[in-house]
């Protein structure tokens, strides 16, 4: 009962907890602190543990967690082949599906697993978190957009523009978090001008992800969709 009343309090508090890092960041740019790289990767690993801590609360079946460790597996392993390639990667849009079909919560533990996993091999370090929240909150959005129906019709077919125009959008929020925490943090003295050539050479791979992400969704979508889809019907989950 104490796991159940937990889980169902992390639930509630989702979404105050992924706009808790924005927050953080606003308070840190306005108050000019000094260790701000350090006061939001303290805020962003706390979100990240309460998401995983509520993830567990919840007691999932095996049968429920095998089809998200597929995907963020898949994931992982497609952003390890196109690794030559700069931000050409389908992290984002395998969360997006993983939202679409199995909720927003298990979109978010697609994006933040495929991150973790993935960086044993690009290299762990303090970039990791807010690379798990940003391609976890890709997959949270896209999970939320998905339940309102954004991008599925009653008969089935796909809203293909307004899938691509997230998936497009998502390249660009995952640069906003990426960038924002490193201009925050990182660039000393802060100031417009630093912040503007941090951005200019942060804006190419930006939209390259984006582009990449419409790529991925386009070829992968629909046919994925529909596999996970009767694995959900036919099992329960």
């Amino acid at each position: 009962m104490t796991d159940y009343r937990v889980a169902r309090l992390l639930a509630k508090l989702e979404v105050p907890l992924l706009l808790a890092v924005p927050a953080v960041m606003a308070a840190a740019l306005l108050s000019g602190v000094e260790q701000a790289a350090l006061a939001m990767l303290v805020v962003v690993a706390l979100v990240l543990a309460l998401f995983f801590a509520g993830y567990e609360a919840s007691r999932p079946g095996l049968r429920q967690i095998m089809p998200t460790l597929v995907l963020a597996a898949l994931a992982a392993a497609g952003r390890i082949l196109f690794g030559p390639i700069p931000d050409f990667k389908p992290v984002s849009a395998i969360a997006i599906i993983a939202g679409a079909t199995l909720g927003r919560r298990n979109g978010f533990m697609v994006g933040a697993l495929a991150a973790l996993t993935s960086n044993f091999f690009f290299g762990q370090g303090m970039w990791t978190p807010w690379q798990m929240y940003a391609w976890g909150l890709v997959g949270y959005v896209g999970g939320a957009l998905a339940h309102a129906g954004a991008f599925d019709r009653a008969d089935g077919t796909v809203r293909m523009p307004a899938l691509l125009t997230y998936g497009f959008a998502s390249g660009l929020l995952y640069g906003v978090v990426i960038n924002a925490y490193d201009i925050i943090g990182f660039v000393q003295p802060l100031t417009w001008a630093g912040a503007m050539a941090r951005l200019a050479t942060a804006v190419p791979f930006d939209i390259t992800h984006g582009l990449a992400t419409c790529v991925f969704l386009a070829a992968l979508y629909k046919p994925w969709c529909r596999r996970i889809n009767r694995v959900v019907v036919k099992y329960g989950l």
